[in-house]
């Protein structure tokens, strides 16, 4: 029988996991990120359905991408643009098509097919920059290429979700509900470069002007979730609004009093976003089509590899950023479980297996990235760190 817990109670024994946890990671130098959603497995019973939770998940993730959107003014974001699409389309092939195709291979139909790609496709955001943050790698040479990946993959992501919900509801998904969806991305984006033109062009200065901490934190947080709930209701992702409210203040001399402010509420919250995933995962009774979940592994991790090598080449990183890249970039995470979350009976077991064994591989790769690197290149040569700055710092 499972006793329903007060919400206050709830909420001060997850932050209380959250803090032992975090301990606990530091102690036995274990990703603290992995511990969480395994944490969120074990709990899943009791807080599955717990909207607090799920609530403070979804800030926390919102305010991960407004910090990293800071990091990308208009100008850049056009000049990465132009150099990741190749990129970005043979993570696609490798990712959903080639996916698609091993799924045949075990006969399986077409969108069952289409929905494992899905869920194989995406690099899961949230592990990625949390792990670059944790590590001091956001000022590395191949951090730039791999959040360029990562937007990519955020704006196609929505599109494979939108047209698998429009099947599997039933309803007929057509050519013009594609070019809608593709609109409304073009729109948000558009939007988001206007305003940071003309209305957040002299924030700087108004916000230099404020000086109670807490009205700050209401005002920037404020501009973080309402953009995030915008594209929400726009049918996207809030983690492509949230991003595209970070671009719009960008273009500020001094980003670090925005960091500075948000920064401590976003090292709160995002630890239940993980939980939050961990809750989502359904193992079952047991491991279904265990050869084909072994093969898809491998693929997985082959696929982005390719990714990060050649990618990265194209990109234009050196062979050995470009294999690092690769290796960080395996993880699979929230919209790989927003995907799996419209499969039924064994696939969506699966899916979730899947799900988990990938996000802990693609972190444990993450953290071997720089060993593995060395033993396969040799030690780098020293250069001059780039002038690139850290959320927070």
């Amino acid at each position: 029988m499972i006793v329903d817990l007060p919400s206050l109670l709830v909420a001060g024994l997850i932050l209380l996991g959250i803090f032992w946890l975090g301990y606990l990671s530091l102690k036995i130098k274990f990703p603290n990120v992995i511990l969480y959603i395994l944490f969120g497995v074990l709990v899943a019973d009791y807080l599955t359905h717990n909207e607090i939770l799920h609530f403070a998940s979804e800030i926390g993730i919102v305010l991960l991408f407004f910090l990293l959107g800071l990091e990308f003014n208009v100008r850049r974001l056009a000049g990465i643009a132009t150099k990741i699409w190749p990129a970005g389309l043979m993570d696609v092939v490798l990712n959903i098509g080639v996916v698609m195709l091993i799924c045949s291979f075990f006969g399986l139909d077409l969108l069952t097919s289409f929905l494992i790609g899905g869920v194989a496709y995406a690099t899961s955001s949230s592990i990625t920059a949390k792990l670059l943050d944790d590590t001091g790698r956001m000022a590395n040479r191949e951090t730039e290429y791999i959040l360029a990946l990562l937007i990519f993959e955020d704006l196609v992501a929505p599109i494979v979700v939108a047209v698998l919900m429009g099947i599997t509801s039933g309803d007929s998904f057509t050519t013009m509900d594609f070019l809608i969806l593709i609109g409304k991305i073009i729109a948000l984006t558009a939007g988001a470069i206007v305003l940071s033109k003309t209305l957040f062009k002299h924030f700087e200065r108004f916000l230099h002007k404020i000086d109670d901490e807490d009205f700050k934190i209401a005002l920037l947080i404020g501009l973080a979730l309402s953009y995030g709930g915008l594209a929400l209701l726009l049918g996207l992702s809030e983690v492509l609004g949230a991003f595209l409210a970070g671009m719009m203040l960008a273009e500020m001399h001094k980003i670090e009093k925005v960091e500075q402010t948000v920064h401590p509420i976003k090292d709160l919250m995002l630890p239940t976003f993980f939980i939050y995933f961990g809750t989502t995962i359904q193992l079952g009774d047991g491991v279904p089509m265990l050869g084909f979940l072994i093969i898809l592994l491998v693929w997985s991790i082959i696929a982005k590899m390719l990714v990060g090598i050649l990618g990265g080449r194209l990109y234009g990183l050196s062979k050995r950023l470009a294999f690092k890249a690769g290796l960080s970039i395996c993880a699979r995470g929230e919209f790989s479980v927003v995907i799996a979350s419209l499969a039924t009976g064994v696939m969506k077991i699966f899916a979730g297996v899947y799900i988990i064994i990938a996000a802990f591989i693609g972190m444990l790769l993450f953290g071997q990235a720089s060993k593995l690197t060395t033993m396969v290149y040799g030690k780098p040569p020293k250069k001059k760190k780039q002038d690139l700055r850290v959320p927070g710092t």
